[in-house]
């Protein structure tokens, strides 16, 4: 019994690929091909978990209901507290000049 060249053998694989659609690959290198046809995984994880429903999302949905978000009332009156003991955030700086960094000396 004669043996298959192996040309022949490659030239049938390539003919295969063609009508399967299927990539050639003859030296075997990894092409990533099985995770590129796998579904992708982010709309079902979006699917399955809830929306996360905070105060600010609930008071800007139709209907006129208002909560009260005591963690950002709370927040707010740190805030305030700190700014009049003098340990608030510095004001912005509208312009170059007024900005710290260029009124330091060199």
């Amino acid at each position: 019994m004669a043996s298959i060249l192996p040309s022949r053998l490659a030239a049938l694989t390539r003919l295969r690929c063609e009508i399967f659609q299927t990539s050639y690959n003859p030296t075997s290198v990894r092409t990533g091909a099985k995770y590129l046809r796998a579904r992708l995984r982010g709309p079902s994880m979006v699917q399955y978990y809830p929306e996360d429903l905070t105060v600010a999302k609930f008071n800007r949905m139709p209907g006129g209901f208002k909560i009260q978000d005591w963690e950002e009332y709370q927040r707010l009156a740190d805030v305030e507290e700190k700014k009049r003991r003098g340990k608030g955030a510095p004001k912005k700086a509208k312009s170059k000049a007024e900005s710290r960094r260029m009124s330091r000396k060199r």
